[in-house]
């Protein structure tokens, strides 16, 4: 009886030395891959690059999320909406030669470009736009291109 617990026992403890060993040769392995192509030599090592490139990163991260800030604050005061209509403002005389054209940003800045064609001449006008209003009057066909270039 005590030669099979012991031969029990030997098998046992080979076993659990076997894996035990299995896992050591995978843990290696995982490590070696993990160090593979880096400055490193250990864990410790590793671990204090990672957060110097975690540091590095958060500090682009700062310097982008500022650049983004920047760029919407410029984006806001360009143009956004833009429309055209042409019209025939003398029935009697030539068809759609004339032309509205609003362009204007999210705050409502921008200008109204106007022609007016006839047989004799042509004119153009430019009316500045600032907060969806001009201190000039606006035809009905340039306040009806404004209307449709606000977003």
């Amino acid at each position: 009886m005590n030669i099979k617990l012991e031969t029990i026992l030997f098998i046992f403890f080979g076993i659990t030395t076997l894996l035990s060993f299995v896992w050591i040769i995978k843990t290696e392995k995982r490590l070696k891959r993990f160090f593979a192509g880096k400055k490193a030599k250990d864990l410790e090592e590793s671990i204090k690059i990672l957060e110097e490139n975690i540091s590095k990163l958060k500090s682009e991260k700062e310097i982008i999320e500022k650049k983004i800030i920047e760029i919407n604050q410029k984006l806001k005061k360009s143009i956004r909406g833009l429309e055209t209509i042409r019209f025939n403002p003398f029935p009697d005389q030539g068809s759609n030669q004339s032309f509205a054209v609003g362009m204007v940003n999210e705050d409502g800045d921008g200008v109204v470009f106007s022609s007016l064609y006839s047989r004799e001449r042509m004119s153009v006008f430019a009316k500045p736009i600032k907060n969806g209003k001009s201190e000039y009057e606006l035809t009905s066909e340039e306040k009806n291109v404004l209307d449709k270039a606000k977003i």
